[in-house]
């Protein structure tokens, strides 16, 4: 198996395509990227920014290059000896536009006598044998607004199919509907009555059964095409917890690429571990970059963070969460579940859908693999049975119908063995831990914003040098191929918000006095939402008014505290904008962000820079997302995905080609990033036997605490952690790493270092707050 050093994350779509990303290739191996990493390519709804909604698996997207396109890229990468990675998805379908999606037309013309009836996950039954789709508004009449067009019938600007001999002359449009095997309907109904499995709770993309042989053989024959012309080398699995069958998914995967690299799109919780039977290498990285972040934390803070702004435990606040996701936006496959329990399960309907609501809002992780995780399901049995103490006759009978297998199975077992109700189960809940925390919870519990991210749980506030340390001791044995990732096009902020605003961990004091300032200012009229919002603003200080908007919108409905995306509070809302507006136009708001930002800005590039270095050079394949090798301050997706100057990073990349440039000064202007950046990736991939194994780095001194040290085997990396504490209290004194006596080079600045055996901090980070070590001297 060929297996990356590191990857560079591009966002293919209609405006930078594959032709492009051929174009960059000189650009990203210079910067010592190893293999490419391209978004998905397969055919997407028109417009498709980012290629998740597949609408044809049988074909490269023309909109974003085509055949020839993946073509170019690929004889690019493999001419400058670089790898191709590409995310697939394989969990569901883009609908939007069914004329668009042959599959869907199919179903939605001919029903269950349709081909393709199997491939999609419906629930015939539910609804008289007909498919429910929520399109319709909120008007009294709105079926009266179908019009018979062609043998198809039209809403407005979306067309359906007619099915062979359901229309005659004279029949109205209304009429013709009734006959269809679909059913238009209201869009409010979809959470409660929809018959068809979604990604989440987005009506527009429809879960696809690809544990049917056939399904998977013809939905996977383009990507296999990639494997055996040559085109491709690895493939990143998105969201496989939707899968009935993840397991099994993979093994099918890496025989049809011949066993090619495989990542998977996995969100581990705190202490869980990917399963072992699973054919893969490892997860995205979500898992790495918490632990990341949390280096850079004060714990120190925590106190006077957590009293600013109280609200609910978070272990509660994340179970009314996803309890409200289960019993509203979810709520259709929980009625599904509940559709499938047995006749003599002796559970009434209502009594079943409330245990089960509550076994999904106690689940601990994103869902279990049966017989594997097991115990989860017992947990949430637990943990359902002491909140609702009445339910627990119900959820005992529940535990037994949802793991048919019982404790002590542990081979490995057929779908069929496991039962639908158990499978899906499964599939539901990291659906509704995915809405319920993701999309909820990170958005209520502002404590400390930059630990708000998948993968992570922000009442973790910090972790120790020495428990880092074990955790990356872990990794190297048992993930060294996987992935580890700062910023990816899911995060809710990108690595350099994320480091600036963790500095606010070091001054609490003076955050809750900066905080309570501007909600004098500009009150909002929701604190934990304001603290939110305020984070996201100096985190990302300067951004433009648009894009500081386009946030607080997003962030108050997704937390649908004080406005909902169904309900929106316009009173709220119109606070909530006036206080935005504030940060640019009210020169008091503007001179409060503005100082603090100054205040924290150096402390910013410390942390970015050192949390950058740490995960280049960590036990892993690193993943640099597109542009963040300049200072990245973007915000929740579309944010993320805004166009990347290259011209400007290309420059900068050639002003600093070769090994006597005078580091550049750490400042806007981002070229020390970039070099950083690129030393460490052309490091890895020119020498990757100083990459071989993970140990601990001893440090000394009075300022012990604030240095982070490790040795990949040749490679050794040194960080600064919560520098202004370091400041207070009077710098890095007679703090040092506890190296072999010899001579060193800094990879980073070219300066050559001697070690007695210790090797001064002060003298180690007189230029950087991080350096990257090889040994010269022969040893």
């Amino acid at each position: 198996m060929r297996t990356p050093l590191s990857t560079y994350r591009l966002q293919i779509r209609p405006s930078f395509t594959l032709f492009d990303a051929a174009e960059l290739v000189p650009y990203l191996k210079d910067l010592g990227v190893d293999w490419i990493y391209l978004s998905p390519i397969l055919t997407a709804e028109p417009g498709s920014d980012h290629g998740y909604d597949v609408v044809d698996p049988t074909a490269v997207d023309p909109a974003r290059g085509g055949a020839e396109g993946l073509k170019s890229l690929s004889a690019a990468a493999h001419a400058a000896g670089m790898g191709v990675l590409v995310d697939i998805v394989p969990n569901h379908m883009g609908v939007a536009t069914p004329a668009r999606n042959d599959w869907w037309w199919s179903l939605l013309k001919e029903g269950r006598g349709s081909r393709y009836a199997e491939a999609f996950d419906v629930d015939w039954d539910a609804a008289g044998g007909k498919l429910r789709l929520p399109v319709l508004g909120d008007g009294d009449n709105e079926l009266e607004q179908l019009k018979l067009v062609n043998d198809e019938l039209h809403y407005y600007d979306n067309r359906y199919p007619v099915a062979p001999g359901t229309a005659s002359d004279g029949d109205s449009a209304v009429d013709v509907h009734a006959r269809q095997h679909y059913e238009l309907v209201n869009w409010r109904r979809a959470d409660n009555e929809l018959n068809y499995r979604r990604f989440f709770g987005v009506n527009t993309l429809a879960g696809i059964r690809v544990e049917e042989p056939w399904v998977f053989d013809e939905s996977h024959a383009e990507i296999k095409r990639w494997f055996d012309e040559g085109l491709v080398d690895g493939l990143r699995i998105d969201h496989p917890d939707g899968l009935a069958d993840p397991k099994g998914y993979l093994a099918r995967l890496r025989k049809l690429t011949g066993g090619a690299y495989i990542l998977v799109e996995k969100i581990l919780e705190p202490g869980e571990t990917l399963p072992r039977n699973w054919e893969t290498e490892g997860t995205t990285g979500y898992d790495a970059l918490a632990d990341i972040d949390r280096l850079f934390v004060d714990p120190a803070g925590e106190g006077t963070l957590t009293a600013m702004v109280p609200v609910e435990p978070y272990a509660d606040m994340i179970h009314g969460t996803k309890r409200g996701i289960a019993d509203q936006l979810l709520h259709s496959e929980v009625q599904r579940l509940v559709r499938l329990l047995p006749s003599d399960s002796g559970l009434e309907p209502e009594t079943a859908a409330d245990a089960l609501a509550e076994l999904l809002a106690c689940f601990p992780v994103y869902r279990s693999y049966l017989p594997d995780g097991a115990g989860y399901l017992t947990d949430a049995v637990i943990a359902a049975t002491v909140r609702r103490p009445d339910l627990a006759a119900a959820l005992t009978t529940l535990g037994g119908l949802l793991n048919p297998l019982g404790a002590g199975e542990t081979n490995d077992v057929s779908l069929q063995a496991l039962g639908e109700l158990a499978v899906r189960f499964q599939q539901t809940s990291g659906m509704v831990m995915a809405k319920g925390v993701e999309d909820t919870a990170f958005y209520r519990y502002s404590r400390l914003t930059s630990l708000n991210e998948v993968g992570a749980d922000p009442a973790h506030f910090a972790v120790a040098p020495s428990d880092l340390h074990s955790k990356m001791l872990r990794r190297q044995l048992e993930q060294p191929a996987a992935m580890t990732a700062l910023t990816t096009h899911d995060t809710k902020r990108s690595e350099d918000t994320r480091a600036r605003i963790s500095v606010l961990s070091e001054i609490p004091d003076e955050w809750n006095e900066t905080f309570t300032a501007l909600e004098s200012l500009a009150p909002m009229g929701d604190v934990p939402m304001a603290n939110l919002l305020w984070q996201a603003i100096i985190g990302a200080w300067p951004l433009s008014r648009e894009r500081a908007h386009a946030y607080a919108e997003k962030a108050s409905r997704e937390a649908s505290s004080s406005t909902t995306w169904t309900a929106p509070n316009a009173e709220f809302e119109e606070r909530m904008h006036a206080a935005v507006d504030a940060a640019f136009d009210n020169p008091e708001v503007t001179d409060r962000i503005e100082a603090l930002v100054e205040r924290i800005l150096s402390a910013g590039y410390s942390n970015s820079l050192s949390a950058k270095l740490l995960q280049l050079t960590m036990p892993g394949v690193p993943d640099v997302y597109q542009g963040t090798e300049f200072w990245d301050r973007s915000l929740v997706d579309p944010d993320n995905r805004r166009e990347v100057d290259y011209a400007r990073r290309r420059a900068v990349a050639e002003s600093l080609a070769g090994g006597t440039v005078q580091a550049p000064d750490l400042d806007e202007e981002a070229a020390a990033k970039l070099l950083v950046t690129m030393r460490a990736l052309q490091l890895k991939r020119g020498r990757p036997e100083l990459f071989s194994r993970y140990v601990p780095v001893a440090v000394e001194g009075t300022a012990a605490e604030h240095l982070f040290a490790f040795d990949r085997g040749g490679a050794i990396t040194a960080v600064t952690r919560l520098p202004l504490g370091m400041e207070r209290a009077g710098g890095w004194r007679d703090t040092a790493v506890v190296l072999d006596a010899g001579t060193y080079r800094d990879v980073l600045t070219g300066r050559m270092l001697e070690s007695s055996g210790r090797l001064a901090a002060a003298d180690l980070f007189e230029i950087y707050p991080v350096a990257l070590l090889v040994r010269e001297d022969g040893e």
